[in-house]
């Protein structure tokens, strides 16, 4: 199964970054052989609105089925939610952390967005 990961830095060792829209990365796993891929989300970072929903294409368009991030807005949320892919918000700590947590059925998904729109 893929799961997305928002993170400050480029490898499994970094914390995960609050931020969905606008995180520096995303780190894409698959959790049955541990390999993963980073996607740099540098187009989104400086754009005036619309970055959530950018991201959100970026998950759905990488084959994710979850994503584990800090905090989501509304418009970020339907898009995913929508595509089927499962949010789980409030997460903090390292990557491989929450790689463990979720192999592990600790983190549930959430039913709706946590912030408002324009969140940074």
């Amino acid at each position: 199964m893929k799961i997305a990961i928002t993170s400050t830095g480029n490898d499994l060792g970094s914390e995960i970054d609050p931020r969905f829209g606008r995180a520096a990365y995303f780190v894409i796993i698959d959790t049955d052989t541990m390999e993963f891929t980073i996607k740099d989300n540098v187009q989104n970072l400086n754009l005036p609105q619309g970055a959530g929903i950018q991201a959100a294409k970026t998950i759905v368009e990488n084959g994710a089925e979850y994503l584990i991030t800090g905090h989501c807005g509304p418009k970020a949320f339907q898009v995913l939610n929508q595509a089927g892919v499962k949010v789980i918000l409030n997460v903090k700590g390292p990557v491989s952390e929450a790689v463990n947590q979720f192999k592990n059925g600790e983190l549930k998904p959430s039913n709706s967005a946590d912030v408002e729109g324009h969140w940074v």
